[in-house]
């Protein structure tokens, strides 16, 4: 059997293959509360044949959201209702179901996607906050500097919102420090200009984050398996760079990390990558030298021979899927089949398994 297909722990969870369906914001809450589309949305993704679904990324507190629409667990009313559809995905999967945990820092108060994705005007926005007083982008809204109580009160919200997570029966938690929002924007050099102890070397870049994640770590049970998303690299010549996510990996481990899933890009506007297949799976590569904890991968996987290739080379622990999942539901059970492996449908489904339709 492929070992892609083969179980495998995430920190103390066991999982029964190495799919995850990455957490991919859906834009569509009301006052941060999950609404019938979400349920739709983690439904069918529960029934892919990935091992674990991780719910998009959740703002901890208003000013936090990227959009008007994002999900929150900033009140216990939307805790409450997301603990009521993890219940009802659970009457029908046995998928592992966790949370990304996010503040949006500079790049919150846009439009969604397909509003073009812009800032707000001045009468739908609200101010944003980021280490220091620099835009995402050309016409971007300038953010107001945080100063240390401010920051204190996001590690407060951060906490907040996972124990909020924890009570609403979820397996896992993420933080997301990646991608330029927030806590992303402390560990850049592009974004953090800091001449506090919150800022300058790499040690003090490194700093608030993982006072966010201590203070996570602490609040939570010490058996629920807690990651982090981070950068391999910002793509800049100036920026966060593979040797600082390999130092940022060592001490997320130190603080009770049990798996840090490994991306790059979004710390400012109109940035190019090397959006070639599996573009990330170096990066995951050289912080798994560095760790002994979980190391998942995502970026443009869709293919059952190079997931395969990825992990039985170990160059990561777990490959996480995102749009492959959008374009097709089921491509956990097709890429199954192509590497000789069994993983069935959902019984229901039972009439498009092979032995019972020529196309299976």
């Amino acid at each position: 059997m492929s070992e892609l297909f083969q179980p495998h722990a995430l920190g103390k969870l066991p999982l029964k293959n190495r799919l995850i369906v990455a957490p991919m914001c859906q834009y569509s809450a009301k006052e941060g509360v999950v609404q019938p589309w979400h349920e739709q949305h983690l439904g069918h993704l529960a029934c892919s044949g990935a091992a674990a679904v991780t719910i998009e990324a959740t703002a901890v507190c208003a000013e936090g959201r990227v959009t008007h629409g994002c999900l929150g667990l900033w009140d216990d009313n939307q805790a409450a209702a997301l603990g009521q559809l993890v219940a009802r995905v659970r009457d029908y999967s046995d998928v592992a179901i966790g949370i990304q945990l996010n503040h949006a820092g500079r790049k919150g108060s846009t439009l969604a996607p397909w509003e073009g994705g812009k800032p707000m005007v001045e009468a739908q926005a609200w101010q944003t906050l980021a280490p220091s007083m620099l835009p995402w982008g050309e016409a971007w809204p300038v953010p107001a500097a945080l100063d240390v109580s401010g920051m204190q009160r996001i590690v407060e919200s951060f906490v907040a919102a996972a124990k909020r997570a924890v009570a609403a029966d979820l397996d896992y938690i993420e933080i997301h420090s990646a991608h330029g929002y927030l806590l992303h924007s402390f560990l850049s050099p592009i974004s953090n200009h800091r001449d506090d102890r919150y800022g300058g070397t790499l040690q003090g870049r490194m700093r608030f984050p993982l006072e966010v994640v201590e203070a996570v770590r602490k609040a939570i049970p010490s058996g629920m398996t807690l990651g982090v998303r981070i950068n391999g690299s910002d793509w800049l010549d100036e920026g966060w760079c593979i040797e600082d996510a390999q130092v940022y990996a060592v001490k997320l481990e130190k603080a009770g990390v049990d798996y840090i899933s490994v991306s790059s890009g979004g710390a400012c506007q109109g940035v190019r990558y090397d959006n070639k297949p599996a573009y990330q799976a170096h990066m995951a590569a050289a912080v798994r030298e560095k760790v002994s904890c979980a190391v998942v991968c995502a970026g443009l996987i869709a293919d059952a021979e190079l997931a395969h290739s990825i992990i039985v080379e170990s160059q990561a622990d777990f490959i996480a899927l995102g749009r492959t999942l959008l374009d097709d539901p089921r491509w956990p059970v097709r890429a199954a089949r192509t590497l000789n492996c069994n993983l069935p449908l959902p019984q229901q489904y039972l009439l498009a398994s092979p032995g019972y339709w020529p196309l299976a």
